[in-house]
């Protein structure tokens, strides 16, 4: 065989997303993409700030010595020390460039800090519904991700968290707001997640690290707040992005920072930057981090997606679907009619309408829809959404 038996495997059972998405390539080629309402892929439709093309421009065209060699792995100190400035002042901790360093997105900074944390066979709890992708990163190095169930109103079950961690136990991953369900964790669950996992951190004899997923922390509705993690637990890294408040999913750009008073601060530090070498990255690209250090705390307008959000689930509501309105992000997470996802998802894509099972995410019997689309998408979908529940009913 030519390739490795885990891949092999992991080819056979790609993710639900990417199934969907070679799907609806298939819809629209014979029907043709006008006529397919594609919800299956969250890629931001809104164009970046105004801002962000200034700075970009300006920054191109700065002729500045070798802006284009290589770097401290963890990136420009200068744009760190920007970065870190905003993420204490968000986090309400003393986080200061010597804590943060740049990665290529989320998914390069919860690689990075796994890496960094897991030894072979260690447990990472998450709790469901869950970014399917997890599952993968805890496995490239070592790790077994363990799934938790989560409570009915899609928040954190403390008591049932606790009851999971073991010596084994190296960290749990959250993710606030949350992908599929536009969650947003209370600070009340927040608080007693942090005292919890200093209890049995204790119990245990180990530090259970908490990681914090948050790149869609700017994209909130109704004045909900993203409450700081490192307020609550001193053992916790944040990573996030600008992939979804700057709009620029395929720029790569994000961060990882460290507690400053976590249990081995420093070595968590210097451990991630020789895994942002090491597993390839290097370091995040170099004109990005020009960019982004110009542009702190801007983001696109949230409320372009709460009008999404809002077309979408008023038209679902009348049509008999129940779900949680989101609280951020730009995903919903209604029941399937009938129980089966999947089935559901499939009578959906008779419809010309593209959404993905919940079981991807841990939540069977749910089904995601990705609202962030033109507005046309959402309106013209609802003729399809009616057919469907009436045939489950």
């Amino acid at each position: 065989m030519a390739i490795a038996f885990k891949i092999k495997e992991m080819l056979g059972r790609s993710s639900w997303i990417r199934r969907m998405f070679d799907a609806g390539n298939k819809l629209k080629e014979q029907y043709g993409s006008d006529r397919v309402c594609d919800f299956s892929l969250g890629n931001p439709n809104i164009d970046p700030p105004e801002e962000f093309q200034e700075t970009l421009l300006r920054v191109v065209s700065e002729k500045k010595p070798f802006k284009h060699c290589y770097m401290p792995n963890a990136g420009y100190p200068e744009v760190r020390a920007k970065v870190a400035q905003y993420v204490a002042e968000e986090q309400k901790a003393a986080i200061s460039e010597k804590q943060l360093i740049l990665t290529c997105g989320s998914g390069g900074g919860l690689n990075v800090a796994l890496k960094t944390l897991i030894n072979q066979g260690d447990r990472v709890l998450v709790s469901k519904p869950y970014f399917m992708e997890y599952a993968s990163y805890v496995d490239n190095h070592g790790g077994v991700l363990e799934l938790v169930e989560g409570k009915g109103d899609l928040d954190l079950d403390i008591d049932e968290i606790a009851s999971h961690i073991t010596s084994q136990t190296s960290a749990l991953i959250i993710n606030s707001p949350n992908n599929p369900s536009g969650m947003i964790y209370p600070e009340t669950t927040i608080a007693s997640l942090g005292e919890m996992l200093q209890r049995k951190s204790s119990e245990v004899g180990r530090s259970i690290y908490l990681l914090s997923d948050e790149p869609y922390r700017k994209i909130v509705y109704d004045g909900n707040v993203v409450p700081s993690i490192c307020a609550h637990y001193r053992n916790s890294i944040i990573v996030s992005s600008y992939s979804k408040d700057l709009s620029i999913p395929g720029e790569r750009i994000g961060w990882v920072a460290v507690h400053p008073d976590a249990d081995d601060a420093q070595d968590l530090i210097n451990g991630m930057i020789l895994c942002n070498r090491i597993l390839g990255f290097v370091n995040a690209p170099a004109l990005m981090q020009r960019v982004v250090q110009h542009l702190q705390g801007t983001s696109v307008d949230a409320e372009l997606y709460r009008r999404k959000r809002d077309l979408l689930c008023s038209g679902l509501e009348k049509l008999g679907y129940s779900f949680k309105k989101p609280m951020g992000s730009f995903y919903l997470l209604p029941k399937a009619p009938g129980g089966d996802d999947l089935r559901f998802v499939e009578t959906l894509q008779e419809e010309l309408i593209l959404t993905v099972p919940g079981r991807g995410f841990g939540a069977p019997g749910y089904f995601r829809i990705a609202f962030c689309v033109e507005d046309g998408v959402i309106e013209r979908s609802m003729e399809g959404f009616a057919r469907a529940i009436r045939a489950f009913k």
